[in-house]
């Protein structure tokens, strides 16, 4: 239930956006820079299946009116592998799925955002992300390092005359290096690609 109403959201905000002027004109004289938000996926710390513990923040600066970089702080935690995509796959939530336990993750991560017309854009996302291995009882049993990418496609929507923006976007996330992990995570998360499919909806406060 909760993924449908996360994609439901993401399918209006999409066809709201196609009637509205985003990118940054030539004409305007002036626009804020510097921008912090997070995601709306954090609602996901509500899921009864996996709830992962979400936190992100992110502080950005636009460069020019079509160049945006950004910098990302997030941690997460999840029990079952990172390819098995709860929005379509129904394996995610299995108990024959699970880890024998819980991985930790806190990433600092640089984005590049270029425009393309209007509010469209394309975006890069590089986190490099440091892993906790743990037990089912909270032991720590490893740690570990991935480098996690994501590229979107997008559309920004100005609000409220430019002082907030909402940013749906889809994209294909996932793992071009993970380090060894301990017995039993590997096994599980070798039946799964390292890259899914991965929606977005990001939330910002200009300034």
């Amino acid at each position: 239930m909760q993924k449908k109403k996360i994609i439901l959201l993401i399918a209006l905000l999409c066809t709201i956006s196609l009637n509205l002027q985003a990118q940054y004109a030539k004409t305007d004289s002036t626009y804020k820079r510097c921008f912090v938000g997070s995601t709306l996926f954090v609602l996901g710390n509500l899921s009864s299946v996996n709830p992962p513990g979400f936190a992100q923040l992110n502080l950005g600066y636009r460069i020019t009116r079509k160049d945006v970089i950004s910098l990302e702080l997030i941690t997460w935690k999840h029990a079952w592998p990172l390819g098995i995509n709860p929005f379509y796959n129904k394996e995610y939530g299995k108990p024959e799925q699970k880890y024998p336990g819980y991985i930790r993750e806190y990433g600092i991560g640089l984005a590049y955002q270029r425009y393309f017309w209007k509010g469209l854009y394309a975006a890069v996302h590089v986190m490099p992300m440091w892993q906790t291995f743990k037990k089912e009882n909270g032991d720590k049993l490893d740690n570990g390092f991935i480098i996690f990418n994501t590229y979107r496609i997008g559309y920004h929507i100005k609000l409220f005359k430019d002082r907030f923006f909402i940013e749906p976007s889809l994209g294909v996330a996932g793992r071009p290096y993970q380090s060894k992990m301990p017995n039993g995570f590997k096994e599980k998360d070798d039946k799964w690609p390292k890259w899914t499919p991965e929606p977005g909806l990001h939330i910002g406060y200009n300034f």
